[in-house]
């Protein structure tokens, strides 16, 4: 064998044998279902337009209400987590209504 096509033959494996050792650990992926309640059930009472307004395009009444009490610190920062980290169109006007309607079902002082 001459020598260059040795020397390619080596370069070659020794390129190709950590690609072959990567791809065998590869992590397999599976599909997932999840159930996610069902709800027409919207808020009720003073203040509750604004949540039912911007809230209920993404949760159900039913997950809101099983939620924690939380004190107000806590729900700001989690109406803002939305609007910041996940984009929820919510107008900064909302936000302070938001809060207060979460303050008065499920607040803690």
């Amino acid at each position: 064998m001459p020598r260059h096509a040795l020397a390619t033959a080596l370069l070659t494996g020794a390129v190709l044998a950590p690609t072959s050792a990567w791809v065998q650990n590869l992590t397999t992926l599976k599909s997932e279902n999840v159930d996610l309640p069902l709800s027409d059930r919207q808020f009720t009472g003073s203040g509750a337009d604004a949540i039912n307004n911007n809230c209920l395009a993404c949760h159900s009444a039913d997950m809101v209400l099983n939620q924690p009490a939380f004190p107000k610190a806590t729900w700001e920062a989690e109406v803002h987590k939305m609007i910041n980290a996940y984009k929820a169109p919510v107008a900064e006007g909302d936000v302070a209504p938001i809060v207060a309607y979460l303050m008065q079902i499920k607040g803690a002082d």
